[in-house]
């Protein structure tokens, strides 16, 4: 009897043991409960009781979530056209053709449809009387909606226009190219804006009295940014740098900006966006120190210039990258907000015509856009912990053709890494017969709008394309045959043209960084 007793004590025990943890379990669950809607209810006390017990029951117990499969939103389905001249049919027929494309455009495809046309024809019989025929004929079409100049169009391509394998489409020296998207990031500390720019030489920013002068330009105007040169054409550095000391071996005694900070808090002072330009390939003071880095003719063994006499160092130098990006993110310590990468590009070579005759030190067998494209992703890569935007100067020709000219500058490929993308869009720099315009530089407004306009068609190819900001003419070409003056009136005309196009960004150059035309 004892030993039942105590058997019955150790279960009625457990029992009550239990009974207390659960209860109090509970408890610390209800609090939690209420926890939860008193934080997320803050703005909802006026509500009835009735409601709150009703979100309390809501809140509890917290679940996860889950999307079946079938919820899920279905891929979007790409493709990409063939032919160079592309037709588009307002119905699946092709009886009324309402647009084209040209090659290796981004298209999603909505639907799959199959039409089946019965054609008679009659046939004599060996009586000589007629019988009539039936052929059912089959054509495939795909129902597609792609963007264009500015709007999103929905018509119907044949099945045989298309590819979904972009490398199909793309020229032979992007095979190896990443392809993938790459998403644009926005800093907080560092917001973006519609930049409207100036160019500025060293010695413009040298110049106390001049930068004052640009700065009260800026109050006047719509300006509000400066793309000031921190290491130019001749590889010469705005300010002091750790970089130039460890890649060359040497600094300067005396540099243009003796106290970079205390010329960006000026700038900053007075809500200037600042853009940090850093000249890549064309560095005739690196390839002194580095001679066997220059890009050499075979022939000779002796550096290769253009008409400018200046030596060009390979694209390819992995150590001059590391050069660039070491000054440009001295460049974004000191505060500038975006670094902005100019002759990213191989140089001039009559449209690669000269290649055979070039050593580029190209020891890893890659294409031209290949070795802008990681070296642009390289910058990338290494300035985002920075908090700095990156952007890239092309030629204006490029938004129009669809190789990468013999630069390595392919439109898509440079957009889908950078932040902005610009073109240098001057109208004095299209041939004669551009856009069907006898004289482009003549027509500043027309020049603009086209090649800006290719530009525009061609981001569609891209799920994160880059700001279009290209650089506008700010000076008169007295070198085009039937030239015009530029001033003021064809300032406005180039804005106008990008205005009309939805684009409000531009950076005006002007060697001489006289501005004053913008106002007269």
């Amino acid at each position: 009897m004892r030993r039942e007793k105590r058997f019955m004590s150790g279960i009625l025990g457990m029992i009550a043991f239990y009974v207390v943890t659960i209860t109090a379990t509970a408890s610390l669950t209800k609090d939690i409960g209420k926890s939860s809607v008193e934080v997320v209810n803050v703005v909802s006390q006026e509500q009835s009781k009735e409601k709150k017990t009703e979100e309390v029951n809501q809140v509890l117990p917290l679940k996860e979530i889950k999307i079946s499969e079938k919820e899920k939103a279905p891929e979007k389905k790409i493709a990409y056209t063939i032919n160079y001249k592309t037709p588009i049919y307002s119905e699946p027929n092709g009886k009324v053709q309402k647009d084209s494309l040209k090659k290796a455009m981004r298209v999603e495809v909505l639907e799959d449809k199959v039409v089946e046309i019965t054609k008679e024809t009659k046939v004599k019989k060996e009586d000589g009387t007629f019988t009539t025929k039936k052929n059912v004929e089959k054509s495939y079409w795909k129902r597609i909606v792609y963007g264009k100049n500015n709007e999103m169009r929905e018509g119907w391509i044949r099945t045989g226009s298309l590819t979904e394998d972009i490398r199909k489409v793309i020229p032979a020296n992007l095979k190896n190219a990443n392809l993938s998207a790459v998403p644009k990031r926005e800093y907080v500390n560092n917001p973006k804006i519609d930049v409207r720019g100036i160019y500025l030489t060293v010695n413009t920013a040298a110049s106390a009295k001049r930068i004052d002068e640009l700065i009260e330009l800026s109050k006047r105007t719509k300006i509000n940014a400066f793309v000031i040169d921190v290491k130019e054409d001749f590889g010469k550095m705005l300010f002091k740098t750790d970089a130039e000391l460890k890649y060359l071996g040497k600094n300067d005694n005396r540099y243009p900006i003796s106290d970079i900070h205390s010329f960006m808090k000026k700038l900053k002072d007075n809500n200037i966006y600042t853009i940090a330009r850093i000249v890549s390939f064309k560095d005739p003071t690196y390839a002194s120190k580095h001679p066997e880095k220059a890009i050499i003719k075979r022939a000779t063994g002796k550096p290769f210039t253009n008409s400018d006499g200046v030596i060009w160092v390979s694209p390819h130098d992995r150590y001059l990258w590391e050069y660039n990006i070491a000054v440009a993110k001295e460049a974004a310590k000191a505060g500038f907000n975006e670094i902005q990468f100019d002759y990213v590009r191989f140089p001039a070579s009559n449209g690669g015509k000269l290649d055979k005759e070039l050593d580029y030190r190209n020891t890893n067998g890659e294409s031209k856009p290949e070795t802008i494209q990681k070296y642009l992703k390289y910058a990338r890569k290494e300035l985002e912990p920075l908090e700095v935007y990156i952007s890239a100067d092309i030629y204006g020709q490029v938004s129009s053709s669809s190789d990468d000219m013999g630069l390595g500058q392919h439109w898509e490929v440079i957009s889908n890494e950078v932040d902005a993308i610009s073109p240098m869009a001057y109208p004095s720099h299209y041939g004669r017969g551009v856009y069907g315009l006898a004289v482009p530089d003549a027509e500043p407004y027309k020049t603009i709008y086209y090649t800006t306009l290719d530009g525009i068609n061609r981001n569609y190819n891209l799920k994160y394309p880059a700001d279009i900001r290209p650089w506008l003419q700010a000076f008169t070409a007295k070198w085009v045959k039937g030239y015009i003056p530029y001033g003021k009136k064809e300032i406005e005309a180039q804005i106008k043209a990008l205005d009309d196009l939805g684009i409000k960004q531009y950076l005006l150059w002007s060697p001489s960084n006289r501005y004053g035309i913008i106002e007269k």
